[in-house]
């Protein structure tokens, strides 16, 4: 069962202390129809949302047929997010409102500390349960990106893992021989080269040529890369 919370004691706290009945019932419709815009917008990032609104710091005329949408369209509603609402039928009027977003879910962290240059086991990880919006930045929350990387620091047990703190396994080495894939609509070309540096699934690096041809390749596979035209 999905929860929803949302806070509107700030809101209720200013009203009483201002004694705005009206503003107090204009403000409490805009507010709900933006808890129900990121209630949406939101619940795809998981089971438990937590969602605070900050009410207008000023006194507005009511926001007719409030449109609310995301300032940054695009990225997750996740932590501190800021919302425009057009208002009235033309949506020439735009108000802006800040808001808390929270996700109650589940992280992966290590078991066990792991030491620079070790390779991640699926064994090795274990679920931790908690707000996703108080995570560090490009936190990894999916176990797929964790297992088979290579740690590039001494890691400690039971704290969030971040992209920056892995790489990929290296599939070709410097100086390594190699097949070369030239891949078109119509054609495929194989031909080896020497990889110049080394790289892990999906790098780009550069390969040489017998003919002293230098290239830029994506790794595909062990001692593979390809080159699409």
């Amino acid at each position: 069962m999905r929860l929803t919370r949302l806070a509107l004691l700030p809101l209720l706290s200013l009203a009483g202390l201002l004694a705005i009945p009206a503003a107090s019932a204009d403000d409490t419709e805009l507010l709900q129809v933006v808890h129900g815009f990121l209630h949406e917008e939101a619940s795809a990032l998981g089971d438990e949302l937590v969602i605070e609104l900050h009410p207008p710091s000023a006194r507005l005329p009511a926001c007719e047929s409030p449109q609310p949408f995301l300032t940054r369209p695009g990225e997750a509603p996740l932590g501190r997010v800021s919302v425009g609402v057009r208002c009235g039928s033309d949506g020439r009027q735009v108000r802006y409102l800040q808001a808390e977003v929270g996700v109650m879910g589940e992280y992966p962290v290590l078991g066990a500390p792991l030491s620079p240059g070790e390779t991640v086991r699926r064994d090795q990880l274990i679920m931790h349960s908690g707000n996703l919006a108080e995570l560090p930045n490009r936190t990894l929350l999916d176990v797929d990106e964790i297992v088979g990387q290579m740690a590039t620091r001494a890691l400690a047990p039971g704290q969030p893992l971040q992209a920056h703190q892995f790489r990929s396994l290296p599939l070709v080495e410097r100086n390594q021989r190699v097949v070369v894939e030239a891949r078109g609509t119509a054609f495929r070309v194989l031909r080896e080269g020497q990889a110049l540096e080394p790289g892990g699934l999906g790098d780009r690096i550069r390969v040489r040529f017998d003919s002293r041809e230098v290239v830029t390749a994506e790794v595909a596979g062990e001692g593979v890369l390809v080159v699409d035209f």
